[in-house]
C-alpha cells in the first residue's frame, strides 16, 4: 500500500472530522476516504458509556437500521469474540462460523449479512473510550495490511469522539443549570425554604433524579444534625430529634466538599447513629453537598435514590447550585427573622417604657417619694421592674443600704395585678426572732406571755397583695425555715396554732448583705436563697450613677422644703460640686438627710458647702473607699465636738425630741445618736 496514499487519506479524514463536532454528519465522507485504503460494506464508531455499555456514535447506515443504534448495548450482549474491549482483536474471517447467535448482538451481525470484520479500540488519557469496526459481506475480506491501516484511522476518529464528548458534557451541563435556574425561579416567591421544599423537589427531579431529598441543619456546638425539611418518602420517617455525629463523621463533614455513596447498605456499617438512619431509609444511592453561610457550614442537602449507582461527579455541580440557592434563601430568612426579632424587641422596649412611666406616675400620685433618675444604671433597674412587675414571680432586690430598695418594691407592686390589694412591708432587722415570727405569721391567744388575743400576721394582712421583707439576711434560721414553707407550699400556721392557712401573697425581698457569703457561713439557708432569687434586681449605689445626684438633690429640695414650710432658694455652685465629689456611703437616704439638714441650716437662702455635712472623705475614684488618717488640728481650728453637738440639738428641736426622727435627719443610726447624746450629756 502506497504510504503517500495512506498519508493523504489520513489527512483527508482528519480534515473532514474537524469540520463538525457531529461526526455522523460527515461520516459518509470519512467512509469514502477510508475505502481508498480498505474495501468494506459497513463502517461504524462505538462509544463506551458507563464502563460496561457501548452506543453507536456514527455509522455508514441510518441510525434506526441497527439494533444498537441510538441506545446503549450491554457488553454482555456480545460474545467474547466480538465484545468491545480495550485490546485489539483478531479479525473475523467468517462470522457465520466464528460468532455465537446465542448472544443478541452476534445474531444481529450474522442476520445483517456480515461475513468479515475488523475492530480497533481508541483511548483518552489511557482510558478505553470506544473503537472503530469495519464489516464486509464477503468472507476473508481483510488482511494484515488493512489491520495496520485501521490503527491510525481509529486514533483520528477516537480524537474526534473525545472532542464531541467534552463538548456534549459541557452542553448538557449548561442545559441542566439553565433548567435548574428556571425551576428555581418558579419557587422563589417565599423566603421560607421549608414551606416550598416539596415543590422545590418536584421542580428539580427531572434535572437531578431522586426519590427523596433531605435538608439538614448543623449545630457546631453540639456537633449534631437536625431535620429542617424533607421531600419524598423513605422507609422510615426522618428523625425528629437531632442526632450527634461521631468524631470521624464530624471531621469528614468539615473537610468534604461533597459525598457520593453508590450503594448505602454495602458501603456503610451500622456503628454510628447517622449510618443506622441512612441504612434504614431503604435508599441505595446518596449525593450530599454542604450548605454554607458566611463560609461556615450551616447544614447540608442530600439527594437519595432507591437504585444503586445513581449519582456521579457530574451531578455535584447541580447539587451545589441548588445548595447555594437554598443557602441564599436561608440567609434572607435569617435576616428577616432578625429584623422581626429586632422590631418586636423595640416594640417591647416601647411598651416597657410606657409601663415604667405609668408605674412612676402611679407611685407619685399615691403620695410616695418621687422616682427620680436619669442614669443608664437606674434606667436598667426600671426596665427590670417593668419586665417582672406584671407576673407573680418572687423578686430579690439587692444593693447597698439607702439605695431605694423599698421604692423599687413598691414600683413592682404598682405594676402587678395585685395593685388594688395591700402592700405590707416589714424590716427583718428591726425585730428579734420571736417577735419577727409573731409579726410575720401571727399568733394564737396564749401562744406566749403577753399574747392576750389572737393576732393576724403580716402574711394574712397582705393576702392577695405583696409582702415586702427588707433586710432578709437578718432573719433567723427558724423563721427562714417557716418562710421557705410559705414559698414552697403556699401555706403556714400562726405561732401557737395548728390550723394551716393559705398564703396568697407575692413575696419581694431585699438585702444589703452578700447572701452567698451568708450561705457559706451557714447563717442563711441555700434552698431559701434559690426560692427568693428567682429574679434579682440589683440597685446600683449612688457612686455608680453620679448623673442622678443633682436631680435627686433638687427633688428632695422641692419635696422637703414644701413639707417643712421653709424652702431653700437653691444649691450654690460650690454646694453642687461638693455633692458630686462626696462618695455617699449612705446612698440616696444619706443624700436626702443631708438636704433636709441643709434646709434647716440655710434659713431660706442658698445651700452652700458650709450647710452640708462637716466631714467629707477623700473623693472616691473607684467603688472602694480609702479613709486617710486624720491630721492634727492647728491652733484656732473649729471645735468639731461643738458643731456636732449643735447639729444634734437642732435636730432634736426640729423633731420635738423624737430620737428616731432626729437620727434619720442626721443620717445616723439610733445607736450612734444615743452614743452622742451620752457623750455630750444631752437629755
Amino acid at each position: 500500500m502506497d504510504p503517500r496514499i495512506v498519508a493523504r487519506v489520513l489527512s483527508d479524514i482528519a480534515q473532514t472530522a474537524s469540520e463538525t463536532l457531529e461526526l455522523q454528519d460527515v461520516f459518509e465522507r470519512v467512509a469514502t476516504s477510508v475505502r481508498e485504503l480498505i474495501p468494506f460494506d459497513q463502517m461504524g464508531v462505538m462509544r463506551v458509556v458507563d464502563g460496561d455499555r457501548a452506543v453507536l456514535h456514527a455509522a455508514t447506515f441510518l441510525s434506526d437500521e441497527k439494533e444498537c443504534a441510538g441506545k446503549p448495548c450491554a457488553f454482555q450482549d456480545f460474545s467474547p469474540r466480538v465484545r468491545p474491549e480495550p485490546g485489539p482483536k483478531p479479525r473475523i474471517n467468517d462470522a457465520r462460523v466464528e460468532l455465537d447467535p446465542k448472544f443478541s448482538m452476534d445474531a444481529m451481525i450474522i442476520e445483517s449479512g456480515t461475513r468479515s470484520s475488523m475492530w480497533h479500540p481508541f483511548f483518552s488519557n489511557d482510558v478505553f473510550t470506544g473503537g472503530v469496526w469495519i464489516e464486509s459481506n464477503q468472507p476473508d475480506a481483510f488482511n494484515d495490511e488493512h489491520e495496520q491501516v485501521l490503527r491510525p484511522i481509529a486514533a483520528l476518529l477516537g480524537s474526534a469522539v473525545e472532542h464531541w464528548r467534552m463538548w456534549d458534557a459541557e452542553r448538557r451541563r449548561r442545559e441542566r443549570l439553565d433548567q435548574l435556574e428556571e425551576a428555581l425561579g418558579a419557587v422563589a416567591e417565599t423566603l421560607d425554604v421549608r414551606e416550598i421544599f416539596e415543590r422545590l423537589s418536584n421542580a428539580v427531579r427531572h434535572i437531578l433524579p431522586h426519590d427523596m431529598v433531605y435538608l439538614g441543619g448543623f449545630d457546631e456546638k453540639t456537633r449534631s444534625v437536625y431535620t429542617m425539611a424533607v421531600a419524598g418518602k423513605a422507609d422510615i420517617e426522618p428523625p425528629s430529634e437531632p442526632f450527634v455525629l461521631s468524631e470521624e463523621e464530624y471531621q469528614q463533614r468539615k473537610l468534604a466538599e461533597f459525598d457520593i455513596l453508590q450503594d448505602i447498605p454495602a458501603q456503610l456499617d451500622s456503628k454510628t447513629e447517622r449510618n443506622q438512619i441512612l441504612i434504614a431509609t431503604g435508599m441505595r444511592s446518596w449525593l450530599k453537598v454542604p450548605i454554607r453561610l458566611a463560609g461556615e457550614i450551616q447544614g447540608s442537602i442530600g439527594f437519595f435514590h432507591r437504585e444503586p449507582s445513581s449519582y456521579t461527579e457530574e451531578d455535584v455541580e447541580v447539587a451545589r447550585r441548588l445548595a447555594d440557592r437554598v443557602a441564599l434563601m436561608l440567609s434572607h430568612q435569617r435576616l428577616a427573622e432578625e429584623a422581626r426579632v429586632a422590631a418586636e424587641a423595640m416594640e417591647r422596649a416601647q411598651r416597657l417604657q410606657v409601663t415604667i412611666e405609668a408605674l412612676t406616675r402611679e407611685l407619685e400620685s399615691r403620695g410616695r417619694t418621687k422616682v427620680v433618675g436619669v442614669s443608664l444604671p437606674w434606667k436598667d433597674v426600671l426596665r427590670h421592674v417593668g419586665r417582672v412587675a406584671s407576673s407573680d414571680t418572687t423578686v430579690l432586690i439587692t444593693g447597698e443600704s439607702g439605695t431605694g430598695k423599698e421604692v423599687v418594691s413598691r414600683l413592682i407592686h404598682q405594676g402587678s395585678a395585685r395593685v388594688d390589694r395591700a402592700f405590707i412591708a416589714i424590716n427583718c432587722a428591726a425585730l428579734p426572732e420571736q417577735l419577727l415570727e409573731s409579726e410575720l405569721f401571727g399568733h394564737e391567744k396564749g401562744a406566749f406571755t403577753g399574747a392576750i388575743a389572737t393576732k393576724a400576721g403580716r402574711i394574712e394582712q397582705a393576702a392577695g397583695g405583696t409582702l415586702f421583707l427588707d433586710e432578709i439576711a437578718e432573719m433567723s434560721p427558724l423563721v427562714q425555715a417557716k418562710l421557705l414553707r410559705v414559698l414552697q407550699e403556699r401555706e403556714f400556721q400562726r405561732v401557737g396554732g395548728n390550723r394551716t392557712l393559705k398564703a396568697d401573697v407575692r413575696v419581694v425581698t431585699a438585702t444589703n448583705r452578700n447572701l452567698a457569703a451568708a450561705i457559706a457561713r451557714g447563717s442563711f439557708r441555700e434552698d431559701l436563697y434559690y426560692r427568693l432569687n428567682v429574679f434579682e434586681i440589683r440597685i446600683p449605689s449612688l457612686r455608680e450613677r453620679p448623673e442622678d445626684i443633682l436631680p435627686l438633690a433638687e427633688s428632695f429640695l422641692e419635696e422637703l422644703g414644701a413639707a417643712m414650710g421653709r424652702p431653700a432658694a437653691g444649691i450654690s455652685r460650690d454646694g453642687r460640686a461638693w455633692l458630686l465629689e462626696y462618695p455617699w456611703p449612705g446612698n440616696v437616704r444619706e443624700l436626702r438627710n443631708a438636704i433636709e439638714r441643709a434646709i434647716l441650716l440655710c434659713d431660706g437662702g442658698l445651700i452652700t458647702r458650709q450647710h452640708l455635712p462637716v466631714t467629707q472623705p477623700e473623693p472616691v475614684r473607684s467603688s472602694t473607699v480609702v479613709l486617710q488618717p486624720a491630721t492634727p488640728l492647728i491652733p484656732g481650728a473649729v471645735d468639731l465636738d461643738a458643731v456636732d453637738r449643735s447639729f444634734i440639738e437642732k435636730a432634736l428641736d426640729q423633731t420635738r425630741g423624737n430620737n428616731s426622727k432626729a437620727a434619720r435627719l442626721l443620717g445616723l443610726s439610733r445607736a450612734q445618736l444615743y452614743t452622742r447624746l451620752e457623750k455630750y450629756n444631752i437629755r
